[in-house]
């Protein structure tokens, strides 16, 4: 079974990416534009953490990747992240981020632990606002840690992460041979690993005539893939019909997908950052 290797995140061409997508397609563009300002910032910070970490081991002792949490690098950024979000996000979330940032790092610190350790194990199972923020903020701190760990030694197909336990946020095809080899990527940590092609990941329905697949011509490379049984639905990037697709991004701009997907009785596994 594969699992990609770990490796530098590039966060520059997430930042293209989305400029890109954002002049291609004017429904998206608010979303993608707040995404940059949020990139950017992940961006600096992903790039911090070497220098900041310090003598402390990346790598978790055991193989959870949430069983430890540098806490103490986390308050300064964190602050940084909260003034940020108060400039540039609408309004509600502005006012979630100047709430907390008014309660201090005491509280900062409850937050950001109480997610490491539970976020995005299960869908909707923290207030919205808040696992926003802490989700944004732990992207590229998940990202920084996991590339210190070894990949898990896979046996058989699983519908969760293997390094983190979190459900997927979506499926990539990358290319192989004359078709695609599947892959999930996961929503807490951006890792992905390999996964059949005829398999629900959020039941394992594998009845193929339960597991319908719907392209929009609009977005050609973009998949809705359903499942009849338990009515979830992944959201796949298909590099096979466009090599330049970043997942994380493009995925982002898929907003009539999703509404098309909803209204005919469908629930993603998992929400992306921005709930597109």
């Amino acid at each position: 079974m594969t699992f990609l290797a770990n490796g530098k995140v590039n966060y520059r061409s997430r930042i293209e990416r989305a400029q890109l997508l954002s002049e291609r397609h004017a429904f998206a563009s608010n979303i993608l534009d707040f995404y940059r300002k949020l990139a950017e910032f992940q961006k600096s910070f992903y790039e911090q953490l070497p220098r900041i970490w310090g003598k402390k081991a990346i790598a978790p002792v055991s193989d959870d990747l949430r069983a430890e949490l540098h806490l103490a690098i986390l308050p300064e950024p964190f602050g940084k992240f909260l003034s940020l979000i108060e400039s540039a996000a609408p309004g509600p979330v502005a006012a979630q981020a100047r709430e907390l940032r008014a309660l201090g790092e005491p509280a900062w610190r409850g937050v950001l632990t109480e997610y490491w350790k539970t976020g995005l194990l299960e869908a909707g199972s923290a207030e919205p606002l808040q696992e926003f923020l802490a989700r944004a903020f732990f992207q590229p701190y998940a990202e920084f840690v996991v590339s210190a760990v070894l990949p898990p030694v896979l046996s058989m197909t699983v519908c969760r992460c293997p390094r983190c336990n979190s459900q997927p946020l979506l499926g990539v095809l990358r290319p192989e041979g004359d078709s695609g080899k599947r892959f999930l990527q996961c929503a807490f940590c951006s890792q992905e690993w390999e996964f059949r092609r005829i398999l629900c990941a959020h039941c394992g329905e594998e009845k193929e005539q339960q597991l319908p697949v719907y392209v929009a011509e609009a977005l050609p490379h973009i998949r809705i893939e359903c499942c009849d049984t338990c009515k979830h639905f992944l959201r796949t990037i298909d590099l096979t019909k466009d090599g330049n697709a970043v997942p994380i991004v493009d995925d982002l701009m898929a907003i009539p997908l999703h509404l098309w997907a909803e209204e005919n009785g469908y629930k993603r596994i998992q929400e992306n950052l921005l709930g597109t």
